[in-house]
C-alpha cells in the first residue's frame, strides 16, 4: 500500500475498524508486560510487609515467583484483559475521529500538535470509565498476602463493604494522571512519527521506536500521580493506620499529603523504574498492533472494494 491511502486511512476507515484495532492492542499491551505491572503495584507500597521489599523489577519477579509460585505474577489478569478490550475501542475510536476533525479545524487538514493532545486526553475520560473499575479490582488482587480468592470474591467484598463508590473512587486521580499522559504521549508520539516516518507510511519499526519513548517519556512524568491512584485503589491498610487515618481514604488532595506524610517527596517517585519498564514495551505493543491491524483491516477492504 502507498503511504498517502495509508495515511488517508482515519478518514475512510469505518469506526468498527478502529474499535476492532484498538480493543486488539489494548488486550495485547495489558497482557504481554502484566507481570511487570503487577511489579509496580507492590514497589508502589507505601509501607510493604518485610517479605514483599524489592531493590529492581527483575529481583521483584524472581522473589514473586519462588515464594508466592509462578502463576502470582499474573493474578488479576482476567478482569483486566475484560476492561482493556472495549475500554481500547472506545478510546481509539474517539482518538482518531477527534484528530480528524480538529485538525482539519486548526491546520486544515495537516498534523496539529494540539488537536493530538486533546483528542488524546477526550479519549481517556471514556477509557478511564471502563477501566477504574477493572483496576481497583486488579490492583487488589496484586498485592501481597491479598486477602480475595478470585476476581469475583473481591468484586462482591468491595461492593459489600465499601459500597460501589470504592470502585470509581480514584477516577478523578485516575483522569488527572491519564489526561496529562496521554497528552504527553500522543504529542511525543506523532512528534516521533514526523521525525522518523515523515511520509507517514506503514513502518513498524518507526511505530515500535514512537510508542517506547512516547511511553517512557509519560510515565516518568505522571508516577507522582500513578503511587497516590495505587493507594486510593489497594486503600493499603498499614499505611494508612500508621499516619491515623481510620476508614477508607479518599479524594486526590488527601492521597497526595498521605503519599507525602509517609514517604516524602521520593514517596511519590516509587516504582518508577518498574512504571518506565512496563511502559515502554507496553505502549510500544499497543501502537505497532494497532497500526498494523488499521493497515491490515484497510488493506482488506480496499483489496474487496478493487475487486467488486
Amino acid at each position: 500500500m502507498e503511504g498517502e491511502e495509508y495515511e488517508s486511512l482515519p478518514s475512510g476507515a469505518s469506526l468498527g475498524t478502529h474499535m476492532m484495532a484498538g480493543a486488539v492492542a489494548g488486550i495485547m499491551e495489558h497482557t504481554v508486560m502484566y507481570p511487570v505491572d503487577s511489579v509496580k503495584t507492590r514497589m508502589q507500597s507505601l509501607q510493604p510487609d518485610p517479605k514483599a521489599q524489592y531493590r529492581s523489577v527483575y529481583e521483584a519477579l524472581k522473589k514473586i515467583v519462588l515464594t508466592e509460585g509462578f502463576w502470582r505474577p499474573l493474578r488479576g489478569i482476567n478482569v483486566t484483559m475484560l476492561g482493556a478490550g472495549p475500554a481500547h475501542a472506545m478510546y481509539f475510536a474517539c482518538y482518531e475521529k477527534m484528530k480528524k476533525s480538529l485538525s482539519d479545524t486548526i491546520q486544515h487538514g495537516g498534523n496539529s500538535h494540539l488537536a493530538n493532545g486533546i483528542a488524546g486526553s477526550v479519549a481517556t475520560l471514556l477509557h478511564d470509565a471502563v477501566m477504574n473499575p477493572a483496576e481497583v479490582v486488579k490492583q487488589r488482587m496484586q498485592m501481597f498476602n491479598s486477602p480475595y480468592k478470585s476476581v469475583l470474591a473481591c468484586v462482591r467484598t468491595v461492593q459489600k463493604t465499601e459500597g460501589f463508590g470504592a470502585f470509581y473512587r480514584s477516577y478523578t486521580t485516575q483522569l488527572t494522571m491519564n489526561v496529562p499522559f496521554q497528552a504527553i504521549h500522543f504529542i511525543t508520539y506523532e512528534f516521533m512519527q514526523e521525525q522518523i516516518n515523515p511520509r507517514r507510511e506503514y513502518n513498524p519499526r518507526s511505530h515500535i521506536v514512537s510508542g517506547a519513548v512516547a511511553g517512557a517519556v509519560a510515565a516518568a512524568a505522571t508516577t507522582p500521580l500513578d503511587v497516590c491512584k495505587t493507594l486510593l485503589n489497594t486503600q493499603e491498610n498499614m499505611a494508612l493506620s500508621s499516619v491515623n487515618i481510620s476508614g477508607h481514604l479518599s479524594g486526590m488532595m488527601n492521597a497526595f499529603k498521605t503519599v507525602y506524610q509517609l514517604g516524602g517527596i521520593t514517596g511519590y517517585f516509587r516504582g518508577v523504574q518498574a512504571r518506565v519498564i512496563y511502559q515502554m514495551p507496553s505502549t510500544a505493543i499497543a501502537w505497532s498492533v494497532y497500526e498494523f491491524f488499521k493497515y491490515f483491516l484497510t488493506k482488506h477492504k480496499l483489496e474487496k472494494r478493487t475487486s467488486l
